[in-house]
């Protein structure tokens, strides 16, 4: 299993923990809040949601990475979404490792 299949394995786990935010407005306000600990971007998102994320983001200095599709994001967690946030030092320390964030 490779280290992407792997971050995936870890979303769905993250999610199961409830560790995990979705979707562009929740994760958004986790940005401003500075509970989000890593950021992942859909690479299929449209370029001004990606610009939207990665502009909050680079402000709060947090890490974010534009990786996965829509597909595979929303087949980790169980549902739909472009945009995901992990809430959990833990979590997010491992996925920054996986994917060399």
């Amino acid at each position: 299993m490779n280290n992407e299949q792997k971050a995936l394995n870890l979303l769905g786990m993250a999610t199961r923990a409830g560790k995990l935010i979705s979707g562009e407005d929740l994760t958004l306000k986790q940005i401003r809040v500075e509970k989000a600990k890593v950021v992942i971007i859909a690479n299929d998102a449209s370029d001004n949601t990606r610009k939207k994320i990665s502009d909050k983001c680079q402000y709060y200095e947090i890490p974010y990475t534009v990786q996965f599709s829509k597909t595979e994001l929303s087949q980790a967690i169980g549902k739909e979404r472009t945009i995901v946030c992990l809430t959990d030092g833990g979590f997010a320390k491992k996925i920054r490792e996986l994917l060399s964030i």
